[in-house]
C-alpha cells in the first residue's frame, strides 16, 4: 500500500462498497481523484503507521506510561496542545491513536476516543453531553448494563433518563422533551430481542428537538451499518465483542460525527461555550467548532475519569478489526440459517431475529441492514425455565457464557442472568420471559451448530443421547522423558 494513497470513507451506502469498479472508466479518470477504497481495504489499511526506524509492518504496541521531551520547550509546548506529540498514555498513546483513525474511518466519523470498555464508552459519551439537572430520552430496548447505569449512577449524579415508551414513534420522544432535555439514546440492534428502532425518524427528532442522538453500534458493526449516515451525531460500541471478535480483550470507543451545531446551542451546552476552567482563551466551541463535544468528551471526561485502554488491548483490537468483514459475514450467515431452524422447531413459541419475515422490525431490519441483521438473538420456549435449562445444558459446542460478539458460538439464560435484577413485572413488559435462551452465534460451520441444538432438543423431548463430541479430543502429549 503507497504512501500516498488516501482513505475516502464510502459515501454511497453500503450496498455494492465492496463490488468491483464499474467498467467504462479510463486509467486517466481512474487516477484524476483519490480512490474510493472499499470497507475490507480499510479494515486492513486505514490504521497503518510505517515504521520509519525498523520497517515493522505490524504497527507496535507503545507499552509505556509516558513520552520523552526533547527539552524544556517541548515539554510546554505538549502540554499547551501546540507541539503535538505524546505527554501521558492516560491521555494519548500511539497505539491508541493508530485504532482510534482506525474506527473513525469505518464508521465515517470525525474523531474517535477509545476507553477501557463498553460501559465506559457509554458513560464518558453521555457526560460530555449532560450535567446535573440535564434530562435524558432513551429507547426502553437497551443493554441492562446501560439502563442500570441510566437508573441508578446517572440518577445520583442528578441526571434523569426517561425511557419513551413507543420508540419507532417520533412523536412519542417530542412530546417528552422538556427545556433541560439535551440528549436521545437509543441501540441500534437491541440485545437480545431485535426490536430495532428507526434511526433516521428518530434522528431528525432529536435535531428537531436541538439535541444530539448517540447510539450504541456493538452488535451491528461498521460493516452492517454506519449509522452516522442516517443522522446519528455520536456512536459507542463495546470493542470487547465483534470489532475485537476473539473474546480476549476488553475494551469501548466514542466516535463522533463532528456534524452537531454546538454553536447553534450554546446555550443548552455552557460547558462547550465557555472557557475552560481556570483558564483564558477561546471556549471549545470557538476553538474546534462542531468538534467541540468531542474535544470535551476526550480531554476533560475520558482523560480525567481515566478509563483509558490498554495499548496492548488496542493492538489486539486492531487485529480483530482486520478480519471483521470476513468474520460477520460468517455470523450473519449461520444466525439466519440457525434462526430458520428455531423457528420451525414446535417447542418454540418465537424467534427474536429480525432477519425473519416474522419479526415485527423486519422491514426496518432489510432498509437498515442489507448486508445482513447481526448474530445476537433469542428464542423462547414453551416449557419455561426448566426447558431453557435442558436445552443450555445439553449444548456442547456452543459456550455458556455472558459474552456476545466472539468467534465461539454462546448460550444464555438472561431470566437469570443478564435481566435477574429487574422485577417479574418488568422483565415481562420486556419480553423477557422464562423460557428465553440468548444466543451470540460464532463463526464454526452452522452445520455443527444446529446438530449441537438438534441433539438439546432431542434431549428435552426425552431422548437418551451419547455426546456429539465423542472420540474428537486430541490427546495429550507425554512428558516422559521431558
Amino acid at each position: 500500500m503507497t504512501s500516498n494513497t488516501t482513505y475516502l470513507p464510502a459515501t454511497d451506502g453500503l450496498p455494492g462498497e465492496d463490488t468491483a469498479p464499474q467498467s467504462g472508466v479510463d486509467e486517466a479518470s481512474a487516477t484524476a481523484s483519490p480512490r474510493v477504497l472499499g470497507f475490507s481495504t480499510r479494515q486492513v489499511h486505514a490504521a497503518d503507521t510505517p515504521d520509519l526506524t525498523h520497517g515493522a509492518r505490524i504497527n507496535p504496541v507503545y507499552l509505556s506510561a509516558g513520552f520523552l521531551f526533547e527539552d524544556f520547550d517541548e515539554a510546554e509546548q505538549r502540554f499547551s496542545g501546540e507541539g503535538g506529540g505524546y505527554v501521558y498514555s492516560r491521555i494519548n498513546n500511539p497505539t491508541n491513536i493508530a485504532v482510534e483513525k482506525l474506527l473513525a474511518d469505518l464508521e465515517g466519523g470525525a474523531g474517535a476516543t477509545l476507553v477501557a470498555s463498553g460501559q465506559a464508552a457509554s458513560t464518558v459519551a453521555v457526560l460530555g453531553i449532560v450535567k446535573a439537572g440535564d434530562h435524558v430520552l432513551s429507547a426502553p430496548s437497551i443493554y441492562e448494563g446501560t439502563r442500570a447505569l441510566f437508573r441508578h449512577n446517572f440518577a445520583r449524579l442528578g441526571i434523569e433518563v426517561e425511557f419513551v415508551e413507543h420508540p419507532n414513534d417520533p412523536q412519542d420522544w417530542l412530546r417528552r422533551v422538556r427545556p433541560n432535555t439535551r440528549l436521545f439514546f437509543g441501540e441500534v440492534i437491541p440485545n437480545p430481542k431485535n426490536d430495532l428502532i428507526d434511526l433516521a425518524a428518530i434522528a431528525d427528532a432529536a435535531h428537531e428537538a436541538r439535541v444530539p442522538f448517540v447510539v450504541d453500534s456493538t452488535l451491528a458493526t461498521p460493516y452492517l451499518i454506519r449509522p452516522i449516515e442516517h443522522g446519528v451525531d455520536v456512536v459507542i460500541h463495546s470493542t470487547s465483542k465483534f470489532l475485537a471478535g476473539h473474546g480476549n480483550a476488553i475494551g469501548g470507543v466514542v466516535i463522533d460525527a463532528g456534524r452537531f451545531d454546538w454553536a447553534a446551542e450554546a446555550e443548552r451546552y455552557p460547558h462547550l461555550a465557555a472557557p475552560a476552567a481556570g483558564q483564558e482563551g477561546p471556549s471549545l466551541i470557538e476553538k474546534f467548532g462542531k468538534l467541540a463535544g468531542f474535544a470535551y468528551t476526550r480531554g476533560a471526561i475520558a482523560s480525567r475519569f481515566g478509563p483509558s485502554l490498554s495499548p496492548f488491548n488496542a493492538f489486539l483490537l486492531q487485529q480483530g478489526i482486520e478480519t471483521l468483514s470476513l468474520r460477520i459475514e460468517r455470523h450473519v450467515a449461520s444466525a439466519l440459517a440457525i434462526a430458520r431452524w428455531l423457528e420451525l422447531q414446535p417447542e418454540v413459541s418465537s424467534v427474536d431475529y429480525s432477519g425473519l419475515p416474522s419479526h415485527p422490525q423486519h422491514e426496518l431490519a432489510l432498509r437498515y441492514f442489507p448486508r445482513g441483521q447481526g448474530s445476537v438473538f433469542a428464542f423462547t420456549l414453551r416449557g419455561g425455565r426448566e426447558a431453557a435449562r435442558t436445552v443450555i445444558d445439553a449444548v456442547e459446542i456452543f459456550s455458556r457464557m455472558t459474552h456476545v460478539g466472539d468467534v465461539r458460538s454462546l448460550i444464555l439464560h438472561p431470566p437469570t442472568t443478564t435481566h435477574s435484577k429487574l422485577s417479574a413485572a418488568e422483565r415481562e413488559r420486556a419480553g423477557i420471559f422464562d423460557g428465553l435462551v440468548r444466543l451470540s452465534v460464532g463463526i464454526e460451520d452452522a452445520d455443527d451448530l444446529i446438530a449441537d441444538l438438534d441433539r438439546a432438543f432431542r434431549i428435552l423431548r426425552g431422548e437418551d443421547l451419547p455426546s456429539l463430541l465423542a472420540g474428537t479430543a486430541a490427546a495429550y502429549t507425554p512428558a516422559e522423558g521431558l
